[in-house]
């Protein structure tokens, strides 16, 4: 991800903000016979790199067959490919029937929808976009509309109006990038609105823009991207904050987690993956399975079947 990319990180403070007054709503708002177990999900970001070989997949293994492998290792993928263009029914058919049950597949929005259409004139585009990750079938996760850095609170009218449009019972998740709706000033009126609808957010913690942690929560659902940088020291530091983050969310009702490592060049993602899994496993009870990766490329054999 070269968003917040920053050169150097040794003088820039990753401690988690306390949480918004906007997720001390969301708590109110759920009664206590609403709180259920919460359910972790952890990720990256593809499953196609042929570095991992040896790593996360089986020496000799086929890229045919990576997210089969992939599947066995984590529960979740941020699905970043649809965002340039749709998959035919078959593709998006074929990578369910290769993930297990508990696995979700988490879509990017159209990139005609989000960034060149901006919200306007897009019902047709948007229309194909659901209808195409519906053939996830019940390994669909939450999707994510990703707003360019240009699309500011000024446009708000256009974004109520189109996360209204969306049908019912179709999960989204919200990612904003114009700095501007951190600021103070913004109204609260659109926070509020994807609370009434059920949408969430997703929190980015990256080290170049720390305003885009915003601690927002509007459902009881944590979509968040944590960009790490290459397993320093400070990235490990981060991932147990966020664990206990999380547990505080969990006791107060948060029900679903997503959560998506990302590295430089996605090369140590699967490390940091595993490190996030055993702290969330040790913390939150996740109850994932540990991921069996393999130092110096001896990767033991694992079975697709």
């Amino acid at each position: 991800m070269e968003f917040g990319k920053v050169q150097y990180i040794d003088n820039i403070d990753f401690s988690l903000p306390p949480d918004d007054p906007v997720t001390d709503r969301l708590w109110q708002r759920l009664a206590p016979a609403m709180k259920e177990p919460l359910r972790v999900h952890v990720g990256g970001t593809e499953w196609g790199r042929s570095s991992w070989v040896g790593r996360v997949y089986p020496r000799g293994a086929k890229s045919k067959d990576f997210l089969a492998f992939y599947a066995k290792q984590f529960n979740t993928v941020e699905l970043n490919t649809l965002y340039y263009g749709l998959q035919p029914p078959s593709v998006l058919q074929r990578w369910a029937s290769m993930a297990g049950e508990g696995f979700r597949f988490c879509p990017k929005f159209l990139e005609t929808i989000s960034h060149k259409q901006q919200l306007v004139n897009a019902s047709r585009d948007t229309g194909l976009f659901i209808e195409a990750v519906r053939h996830f079938g019940p390994r669909l996760g939450p999707s994510f509309l990703q707003l360019s850095e240009g699309f500011g609170p000024d446009r708000v009218g256009v974004l109520e109006n189109y996360v209204r449009a969306l049908p019912g019972g179709f999960r989204v998740c919200v990612e904003l990038r114009h700095p501007a709706w951190f600021g103070a000033g913004v109204s609260s009126n659109m926070w509020s609105l994807l609370q009434e609808l059920g949408i969430g957010t997703v929190i980015t913690d990256v080290a170049g823009r720390r305003d885009v942690l915003h601690m927002r929560l509007t459902a009881p659902i944590a979509f968040i991207r944590f960009v790490t940088n290459g397993l320093h020291t400070k990235d490990f530091q981060r991932a147990d904050a966020w664990a206990e983050r999380i547990r505080t969310w969990a006791g107060k009702g948060l029900r679903e987690l997503y959560f998506f490592v990302h590295s430089p060049d996605e090369q140590t993602s699967p490390e940091m993956m595993a490190y996030v899994i055993g702290r969330f496993n040790e913390r939150l009870d996740a109850g994932l399975r540990p991921p069996n990766l393999a130092n110096g490329g001896q990767a033991e054999t694992l079975s697709l079947f």
